[in-house]
């Protein structure tokens, strides 16, 4: 298939045929290298005959790489054949990114990778820019196609693999042998800014183009200009930083949904800021002009989904519970900021520091607070994002009613034990409830170091504790040898109160790291096991007449019927010799018949 691939030299556009975005990646990033940029994408059959409008007929040497399974023309190539356009060729492949690695490695000599999972599209994004300003070519790797990888890097010999963002580890383990250089913060914002300040370091760029990283676009991967993360509704404050202290004079922002963000980020990083959100019409439209949407290609991404509960001012013990659900299937970090108002008096609060809340969880933050009034709003600004310096979402709520209650919590509880089940891969939790009420408990695991960056895990749903009893929470955690080595200490936090939804009161406790207990009995059944093993392969009993290997407890051969045991031996020998001595005693002189009468 390779061989038929036109010579980069011969080349004047690449175009994508694949409604798979990794396909759509490749190519462009392919396109950028060889200096064929901008590299061209389809996002539907349609567009196969309008993208055609943007080419010149004279065009002499188009490559499409053309998915196997998802492309959106079939037989593109006669498409362009019959618009007229000459050295049309297509590839059709599954595996296009890994094509184009060999091909780049055969044509170009490149042996510089940078290896990411395709489960996160946005990191695949934040190395476009540095990949083509030195040179690398990116690879995708899971733990499904790392053989075909290794085999790959093998075969070529590389002279530098990066390994950027999260991988598995199978992925890190087999990589091992080409003594990779890994970049992973555990945030994806520092990740990119990391590969921002090497692109720089190359071509010193006056100018920043910015993205939320949820969508391919041509100078995004054209490796012009590096390209900065923004959040989604607010920009990082890593990210400001870095911009006030890099030098960059000009932004663009690269999306029409994101010109809203354009007038916040100018007041807050101080830079001209431009929005590059459409493009000349190709199609023919008349006499006037008209402009239409940037070709952009959508990646994958979470979908984050933060909700505000309720709010209310419990007047019992002055203190506001903020209760927030988190409705997405993916754990969020979030830091809140309210703003109360009493009868015109207005009082501000918040986090200082972002709040873990698992997928689907509900969570009660208490703020200790004096008013009195019986008109009490709020103002909601809550940030959320899915690391503890990714809060790039915002939940804006205002005029809230807050409803006045007067509630005390009497639930007590305490973290007993905590320990790991390996062949499970989990955590037990143990509490026990100590206090006179029902409780509810939920717990969380902080910082616990997997697979290379710290993360907070959670059971799936609180359990309920009855006074004097105890309960267990299941805390889902796999963890390699390296990462329960990593782990001498758990950091463990628990969310308790006696109403599901409120879980007003916390604890929090540093324990060991240690292994599930198995229950004495278990251990006694494991040893009667072993013992009846040892008793039925090595305690047997040989024959000494016809040579059987006969059970320990067995009293007469199975085969010939002689007695086994060393006592009736001792007794068969001693009757034996006793009856061979009477025989074999003296010979009596004979008796008269007056002896014998007498």
């Amino acid at each position: 298939m390779l061989a038929a691939i036109p010579a980069a030299s011969a080349l004047d556009k690449v175009i994508s045929n694949s409604a798979d975005w990794r396909d759509v990646y490749s190519s462009m990033l392919y396109a950028s290298i060889i200096g064929k940029k901008p590299g061209l994408f389809l996002t539907s059959a349609r567009h196969g005959t309008i993208l055609l409008y943007s080419i010149p007929k004279d065009t002499n040497g188009t490559l499409i790489l053309s998915s196997r399974t998802q492309p959106y023309v079939v037989n593109y190539k006669a498409v362009m054949d019959a618009q007229g356009y000459t050295g049309v060729e297509e590839i059709v492949s599954n595996t296009i990114n890994l094509d184009l690695a060999k091909r780049l490695a055969q044509e170009k000599n490149i042996k510089k990778f940078i290896i990411v999972d395709d489960a996160y599209g946005y990191n695949a994004l934040s190395a476009a820019a540095y990949a083509v300003a030195d040179n690398y070519y990116v690879i995708f790797a899971n733990d499904r196609n790392i053989g075909a990888v290794d085999n790959f890097l093998n075969s070529i010999n590389p002279t530098k693999v990066i390994i950027f963002g999260q991988v598995d580890e199978v992925v890190k383990t087999r990589l091992a042998a080409y003594n990779p250089e890994t970049i992973n913060t555990g945030d994806r914002f520092e990740n990119n800014i990391e590969l921002v300040k090497r692109f720089q370091n190359i071509r010193n760029s006056k100018q920043t183009l910015m993205s939320n990283g949820e969508f391919i676009e041509s100078s995004i991967m054209a490796g012009d200009d590096p390209v900065l993360f923004i959040g989604r509704g607010a920009v990082p404050p890593q990210v400001e930083e870095y911009i006030k202290s890099s030098g960059f004079q000009v932004a663009v922002l690269i999306g029409n949904e994101l010109i809203n963000q354009a007038t916040a980020i100018r007041r807050q990083i101080g830079i001209s800021v431009f929005v590059k959100f459409a493009q000349g019409a190709r199609t023919p439209t008349g006499a006037i002009a008209t402009v239409e949407d940037l070709d952009k290609f959508p990646m994958p991404k979470y979908t984050l989904n933060l909700e505000l509960y309720s709010i209310m001012y419990n007047k019992a013990t002055h203190a506001l519970w903020v209760t927030y659900h988190n409705a997405a299937g993916l754990g969020t970090y979030f830091k809140g900021t309210i703003t109360v108002y009493v009868d015109g008096n207005k009082t501000v609060i918040g986090d200082q520091n972002p709040i873990f809340i698992d997928k689907n969880q509900y969570k009660t933050i208490t703020y200790d607070l004096m008013v009195d009034g019986a008109n009490i709003t709020a103002d909601i600004y809550t940030l959320f994002g899915e690391g503890t310096r990714s809060l790039e979402n915002v939940l804006d709520t205002k005029g809230v009613s807050v409803e006045s209650v007067e509630i005390l919590d009497d639930a007590i509880i305490n973290v007993t034990n905590i320990a790991y089940n390996k062949g499970k891969g989990q955590f037990v939790v143990t509490i026990k409830n100590i206090g006179t009420v029902d409780s509810y408990v939920n717990a969380e695991l902080l910082e616990l170091y997997v697979n290379g960056e710290y993360i907070t895990v959670g059971a799936t749903n609180p359990v309920l504790i009855q006074p004097g009893k105890e309960g267990t929470l299941i805390i889902p955690a796999v963890l390699s040898d390296s990462d329960i080595a990593n782990n001498p200490i758990v950091k463990v936090k628990g969310y308790y109160g006696e109403r599901e939804n409120s879980l007003v009161k916390t604890t929090y406790g540093e324990y060991a790291f240690q292994f599930v207990r198995i229950d004495i009995v278990y251990y006694a059944l494991i040893a009667v096991v072993i013992i009846l093993i040892l008793l039925v392969f090595f305690g047997r009993k040989k024959c000494k007449q016809c040579g059987t290997k006969n059970m320990q407890w067995s009293k007469k051969c199975q085969k010939c019927g002689a007695l086994l045991s060393h006592k009736h031996h001792q007794e068969h020998a001693k009757h034996a010799t006793h009856h061979e001595h009477h025989h074999e005693s003296p010979t009596e002189a004979p008796q008269t018949e007056e002896q014998r009468a007498e």
